[in-house]
């Protein structure tokens, strides 16, 4: 009876140790697909196309990045305003739309290493003498709200900034003259000003880049788990030089 007792207790024993060691190689099940926030409404990095699928730089890198490190991507559009609370109340596993890398943002979230460098300039119509932002003084500027480039606008006194919820919004209203330049990323200038059929003669790229810029990949605070995925991914893209054949499809 004892040699039996004992033997029932050692395999129920055996058998908690099997669960504890299954619970744990579940815990630790590899990532096979994340679901990735962005704001489809900041050509050539995120966009809908005519068939209302997302495309874009952004969208491009993120999916290569995810083939490179073994995972899938499902793209959710979704307004800038409300993007950083969506990822912080875990509603979407990742952002990927421009996010540029700033200390103030490392609060609250994580970031990927950088994969693309960007800069801001300011955009005005091709009659404007106007080189810098000062030289607005007295007139209003526009941009994408909570973004870089609404903070640099407010940078400069007797500028007002007006903001926008989409940046082809902000164009358009320089287009009519309701707003005197508009503040964006480098790449969105450039895919506005220098290549929409309907801008190209109107407006120009002002001055120097105002400043250099970084974007990275948005995880929640501390998921080192899917942040070093992604960064093995990244590297993997920019050691193929990926990166670089993106950038002349979208960026050049």
């Amino acid at each position: 009876m004892i040699n039996r007792c004992m033997i029932n207790m050692l395999l129920i024993v055996v058998g908690l140790v099997a669960v504890s060691i299954g619970g744990c190689q579940r815990a630790e099940e590899e990532i096979t697909s994340i679901t990735c926030a962005t704001d489809a409404t900041w050509p050539p990095m995120e966009m809908v196309d005519a068939n209302r699928n997302i495309v874009g730089f952004d969208v491009d890198f993120l999916n290569a990045v995810a083939r490179e490190a073994g995972f899938k991507v499902e793209f959710k559009n979704t307004a800038w305003d409300g993007i950083f609370a969506g990822i912080a109340a875990g509603k979407y596993d990742a952002i990927m739309s421009s996010v540029t890398i700033l200390e103030e943002r490392k609060k609250t979230m994580s970031f990927s290493e950088p994969y693309v460098n960007v800069g801001l300039v300011l955009v005005v119509p091709k009659e404007s003498d106007a080189v810098m932002i000062a030289d607005l003084a007295g007139k209003s500027v526009g941009t994408q709200i909570g973004t870089t480039s609404a903070q640099e606008i407010e940078k400069v006194e007797g500028v007002e900034l007006k903001s926008y919820d989409e940046i082809g919004l902000a164009f358009e209203d320089m287009a009519t003259g309701r707003i005197a330049g508009v503040v964006c990323d480098t790449v969105v200038a450039a895919h506005y000003a220098l290549r929409q059929d309907e801008y190209r003669e109107k407006f120009k790229l002002a001055g120097d880049i105002l400043t250099e810029e970084y974007y990275g990949i948005v995880v929640q605070k501390d998921n080192k788990k899917l942040l070093d995925l992604i960064n093995k991914g990244i590297k993997a893209v920019q050691g193929k030089g990926i990166d670089k054949q993106l950038e002349k499809k979208w960026l050049r």
